[in-house]
């Protein structure tokens, strides 16, 4: 009994986290209440509040889980969460390895890009949600970082800095991609990233 008590409340809390989404999505992350997301899912602000103490957790929820989740990452005790493909990729060094890791993710920019862009505009409404998106790409350059040190490629001075102008890179081009008019196509784009990559952080 208690087992299905359970599985009824995780179900509960993964479709107020869907609608948060999707009303975050369409009516922007300020203009959306609790009521809101409640109402939703046919339930009531008591029961919201009982799987998160206010709409910006909801938030911090959508970053740390169903962002991690599309990326396939997991917890981790030094970083908050680490992607172990992207680590993998890194130490390689080798310009397939990070083609290839680069493909894999590109595939899920759909998935991504909405996630980064309300948890941007969330940071922006709630000065505790300030940099939420930030925290979370500093995991990623991390493991960039982890990438680097397990190869022994570079000065540890350089590595962080190396996994900053990575992400940033692979940031801009997830979010523009879709709406850019950047005269070239998706294989291209995949090549020239590749490149920038494998220059910033290869085994040469």
């Amino acid at each position: 009994m208690a087992s299905l008590r359970e599985a009824q409340k995780e179900m509960t809390r993964r479709m107020l986290l869907d609608a948060g989404l999707e009303l975050f999505a369409g009516k922007g992350y300020l203009a959306t209440t609790v009521e809101d997301i409640a109402g939703a899912v046919g339930t009531t602000r008591v029961t919201f509040y009982a799987h998160f103490p206010s709409k910006s957790e909801l938030m911090k929820a959508l970053i740390a889980e169903r962002l991690n989740e599309v990326l396939r990452r997991s917890r981790s005790p030094e970083h908050g969460s680490t992607a172990l493909d992207l680590v993998a990729a890194v130490k390689d060094g080798g310009r397939e390895a990070i083609a290839a890791w680069l493909g894999e993710t590109s595939q899920r920019w759909p998935a991504i890009h909405p996630l980064i862009r309300i948890g941007r505009d969330a940071a922006a409404a709630e000065p505790e949600l300030r940099n939420l998106v930030e925290r979370w790409l500093e995991e990623a350059i991390s493991d960039v970082e982890d990438g680097l040190a397990a190869a022994g490629r570079f000065e540890p001075h350089q590595r962080h800095f190396r996994g900053v102008l990575a992400m940033a890179q692979l940031d801009y081009v997830a979010q523009n991609w879709a709406g850019a008019d950047w005269k070239l196509t998706r294989e291209q784009m995949l090549e020239e990233l590749t490149d920038s990559w494998f220059g910033l952080l290869g085994a040469h």
